[in-house]
């Protein structure tokens, strides 16, 4: 065989290639009915239920769920611009936290500590209480520059909360780096902080994609934590809702906002992994 004719593999790989798809097709086939089945006799044990009537009446009522749809896709506006305008944030603050806390130099010995306590206290504090902190304390201290638009003070809040996670993921992507790969910048002559920008910190944020975008999607759903200080976003609208109709369908509607930006980032982040694993593998 000379180097210009094409490379095709032997019969037996075929073979074997058949039998692998024939074996993943059967597994499919098995998979999906075995889950046809046990979802069917999910809705059957709920539908046959003794208290479904007065449970389809109170949380699936068409007409509640099509004239609140409206107003709880306005205050689902609000939670994805809180959403889309912390997550670039998050990431920034998560990133510079992480850094700070890998330097060595004695100059940066108090933003280190300083780095320290907001992780401690950040990750250790719950997110509403960090929500109604920024979003009624702030204000209350009549500090002269300091907005008072919740929108901006929840925001924060929920900034300074999920930065204090993702900056220790990104820690451990940093720390997950071989040391090697320092020695040979430091080799090529690079200071320390051009190896943790151009060797390190790159390689760190690969290695934790998903991690980080499964906190995203947790931030996505968690905007839904200011309406504990009177933003009127979707489940506050759907509260609202339920209060004056005494109905409870409009959850399940603002429940349906969210899904429909958590799934397909779900789905997102387990495309990352398997693409991440792949490629640590070689494959």
């Amino acid at each position: 065989m000379t180097g210009l004719e094409e490379w095709a593999p032997s019969a037996r790989q075929r073979e074997r290639e058949a039998v692998a798809r024939g074996l993943r097709v059967r597994r499919g086939v098995l998979a999906s009915a075995v889950t046809v089945v046990v979802l069917a006799l999910v809705v059957a044990g709920i539908l046959s239920s003794p208290g479904w009537d007065r449970v389809r009446e109170y949380f699936f009522s068409w007409p509640d769920a099509r004239d609140s749809f409206s107003s709880i896709g306005t205050g689902f506006w609000i939670n994805l611009r809180i959403f889309l305008v912390a997550e670039p944030c998050v990431l920034v603050l998560g990133a510079l936290v992480a850094v700070t806390r890998q330097t060595v130099t004695p100059w940066l010995a108090p933003l280190r500590l300083v780095a320290v306590v907001y992780t401690d206290l950040l990750r250790g504090v719950p997110t509403i209480l960090v929500v109604v902190l920024c979003g009624i304390g702030l204000p209350a201290l009549n500090l002269t520059g300091i907005t008072t638009s919740l929108f901006w003070l929840t925001t924060l809040a929920l900034v300074l909360s999920y930065g204090a996670y993702v900056s220790e993921v990104i820690r451990a992507g940093i720390l997950s780096v071989h040391p090697t790969q320092r020695a040979s910048a430091e080799a090529l002559a690079l200071s320390r902080s051009q190896t943790m920008r151009y060797v390190v910190l790159p390689q760190a944020v690969r290695r934790v994609v998903p991690p980080l975008m499964n906190d995203l999607v947790s931030l996505q759903k968690d905007t839904a934590l200011i309406s504990a200080v009177g933003v009127f976003e979707a489940l506050r609208a759907a509260q609202d809702y339920q209060g004056y109709h005494f109905n409870g369908t409009p959850l399940v509607v603002a429940a349906a906002y969210f899904l429909v930006v958590a799934v397909p980032l779900t789905r997102l982040t387990d495309w990352l992994m398997i693409r991440a694993i792949r490629r640590e593998q070689g494959r």
